[in-house]
C-alpha cells in the first residue's frame, strides 16, 4: 500500500480565491524504481480561455532551453463523471483541451530527467528531477504542467511516496498539501524527499537556516556541511548587514558522478539545491561545497531583490533572455568571494589568485570577442550555451573592476556592495526594474561615468582594464611574455592615495571610517 505523506498541520495562509482558481496536484512516486512520477491535477473548473496545458520550455535562473514536454507521457483529461475530454498535443510543450470547461482532472506520467537520456538540450541535474529507490530531487517546472491562463493561481502539491520518506522544501505545509502562491512560486521551491535524509540547522544573522542532504554512501552528512559552511554564511550576513529573507533551506543531493555529466547548484528565493559527487567527506570537500554555497546564498540579493521585469513576469512558454545576467550571476560570483575576503576566510593572496585564475580561464576557454551582453541574450541558443560558463569568469572579473571603479568615483565611500544594498532596498522581491533602464538607474545613484564602463566591458567586449584598475589600489598585474596574466601582487610601497583606496576596498567601502572627500 502506498503511504500518503501527510503534512503536519502548520500555519497556512488563508486564501480568499475561489476553489476554481486553485491548482491541486498529486505527485505519485510510490514506485520510484520506474524513475517516473504520475501526476494528477484536479480543478473545479477551467475557463474557455484555459484550453492550453503548458509545460516549461525553460525556468528562471537556468538560462537554458529545457522543453519539459519531451518527458511527458500519456496525458489525459476527464470530466466530473470520469468521462474522457478530448485532448491533443499541439507542440513539444503544449496540449490543447477540446472543451476546457468540462475538464476536472488531468493525469499524465513524467519521466525524470536524471535517468532519461536526450539527444539535445540536456537538463542541468540540479534543475531537473531524479527519482531513485530511496530518494528523489524534484523541481515543479520539470513535473507540473499548468493551464496557461492560471500561472498566477495558488498551487497545492501532495505526495504519494514510499513509507518512511520525509520531505524537505522551503514551502509551507498544510492539511491540503504544500502551498505555493502561484506556479512561479512552486517552481521557486524545490523538494528533496527520501528515507535517509540527514538534516541540521543553524542561525545566520537571526535567520534560521536548514540543511538537508542525501548521500547514497552516507559519506556526507548535513551536520558536516553545517560546520563547514557556518563561517561563510556568517561572513555573508556581515557582508550584507541584514539578510533579506526570514528563512533559508539548503538541499543537497550527492550522487555517483557520470562521465560527461555536469553537476552544480541552482538558486531560489528561499533555498538552493545542489547535485554534487557522492564522496567521503573531507576538509577539502567541505571547502568546495562552501564555495558553491556562498555563490548560491548571495542570490538572495540578486535576482531575488534586484531583477528586471523579464525575470518578474517569467515566460515559461517562450524563453525571453534578460541582458543583465552579468548582474544576476557575475556580481553574485564576485560577491561570494569578496565576502569571504572581507570575513577573513580568504587571504588577500588567495582572493587575488582567484581573480587571476578567472582571467586565465576567460582567455583560454572562451571566445573573448563574445560580450557579456551577447552571452546573456544568446544564452538559450547553442552558441550562447557554449559561452555561458564565462559569466562566472569574465563576469566576476568585470564585477570586481566595477567595484573598484565605484570606490574610485566615490572617494572610497560607495562600492558595488553598497550599490547592491541600495538597489535591494529600492526594489525588492515584488518591484522589478525596467529591463532597459538599469544602467541609467545605476548612473543616477553613483556617477554618469559608469555608463562608459557598461558600454565598453558589458555591452562590448573590450579588453578588460585589469592592470589600470588594480593599480588604483597599489596592486600590480604580472604577465608572462605572451601577455597571459600570472599574478596580482600588492605593492609594498603604495602611494598614500592608493593605500586609502585599498583600505576602503578591503572593507567594501562601508563603515564610518571611510576617508573624507
Amino acid at each position: 500500500m502506498s503511504s500518503l505523506l501527510r503534512i503536519v498541520p502548520a500555519l497556512l495562509l488563508a486564501t480568499s480565491a475561489p476553489a476554481a482558481a486553485q491548482l491541486r496536484y498529486t505527485v505519485d512516486i510510490d514506485d520510484p524504481a520506474t524513475h517516473r512520477a504520475t501526476i494528477t491535477l484536479r480543478v473545479d473548473s477551467l475557463a474557455a480561455r484555459d484550453s492550453t496545458f503548458q509545460f516549461a520550455a525553460t525556468a528562471p535562473g537556468t538560462y537554458q532551453t529545457m522543453n519539459i514536454g519531451r518527458f511527458v507521457r500519456d496525458l489525459r483529461a476527464t470530466d466530473a463523471r470520469g468521462r474522457p475530454v478530448a485532448v491533443r498535443k499541439q507542440s513539444e510543450n503544449a496540449w490543447v483541451f477540446g472543451d476546457p470547461r468540462r475538464v476536472r482532472t488531468v493525469t499524465y506520467q513524467v519521466l525524470d530527467t536524471w535517468n532519461t537520456p536526450v539527444t539535445e538540450f540536456p537538463i542541468y541535474p540540479m534543475a531537473g528531477t531524479a527519482i531513485e529507490a530511496d530518494h528523489a530531487l524534484l523541481n515543479a517546472h520539470a513535473m507540473l504542467g499548468f493551464p496557461r491562463g492560471m500561472q498566477a493561481q495558488p498551487v497545492f502539491i501532495r505526495f504519494e511516496a514510499p513509507p518512511g520518506w520525509t520531505v524537505e522544501t522551503p514551502l509551507v505545509a498544510g492539511p491540503d498539501g504544500y502551498r505555493a502562491n502561484s506556479y512561479d512560486h512552486a517552481v521557486d521551491s524545490p523538494f528533496l524527499l527520501g528515507a535517509r535524509l540527514t538534516t541540521s540547522t543553524l542561525t545566520v544573522g537571526g535567520v534560521p537556516v536548514r540543511i538537508a542532504a542525501h548521500s547514497p554512501s552516507q559519506g556526507i552528512t548535513a551536520s558536516e556541511l553545517r560546520d563547514a559552511m557556518q563561517g561563510t554564511l556568517t561572513a555573508a550576513g556581515t557582508f550584507l548587514g541584514r539578510l533579506p529573507v526570514d528563512r533559508y533551506v539548503f538541499l543537497f543531493r550527492f550522487a555517483p558522478q557520470r562521465q560527461g555529466q555536469a553537476m552544480g547548484a541552482w538558486e531560489h528565493s528561499y533555498s538552493s539545491e545542489y547535485v554534487l559527487p557522492d564522496v567521503a567527506y573531507s576538509a577539502r570537500v567541505g571547502e568546495q561545497v562552501t564555495d558553491i554555497a556562498a555563490h548560491e546564498f548571495f542570490h538572495i540579493v540578486t535576482p531575488l531583490n534586484i531583477h528586471s521585469e523579464i525575470v518578474e513576469h517569467f515566460n515559461f512558454q517562450t524563453p525571453v533572455p534578460s541582458a543583465h545576467v552579468w548582474l544576476y550571476e557575475g556580481v553574485t560570483e564576485w560577491a561570494s568571494e569578496k565576502m569571504q575576503l572581507d570575513g577573513g576566510l580568504l587571504s588577500l593572496e588567495e582572493y587575488l589568485g582567484n581573480v587571476v585564475g578567472k582571467m586565465r580561464t576567460d582567455r583560454t576557454r572562451y571566445d573573448t570577442t563574445f560580450s557579456l551582453k551577447q552571452l546573456a541574450l544568446t544564452s538559450f541558443t547553442a552558441a550562447g550555451a557554449r559561452q555561458y560558463g564565462n559569466i562566472y569568469q569574465r563576469g566576476a572579473v568585470v564585477a570586481g573592476l566595477l567595484d573598484i571603479r565605484l570606490l574610485q568615483l566615490s572617494n572610497g565611500r560607495h562600492g558595488l556592495r553598497d550599490l547592491m544594498l541600495d538597489l535591494s532596498a529600492a526594489y525588492g522581491p515584488r518591484r522589478p526594474f525596467p529591463e532597459d533602464s538599469l544602467y541609467a538607474i545605476i548612473a543616477a545613484r553613483t556617477s554618469p561615468e559608469v555608463l562608459d564602463f557598461f558600454a565598453r566591458y558589458i555591452d562590448r567586449a573590450e579588453r578588460l582594464p585589469v592592470r589600470e584598475t588594480y593599480a588604483l589600489l597599489g596592486i600590480d598585474l604580472v604577465e608572462d611574455e605572451r601577455g597571459m596574466p600570472q599574478r596580482l601582487v600588492p605593492n609594498p610601497n603604495p602611494t598614500p592615495e592608493q593605500l586609502r583606496l585599498r583600505e576602503a576596498w578591503l572593507r567594501s567601502g562601508s563603515g564610518a571610517s571611510a576617508p573624507p572627500r
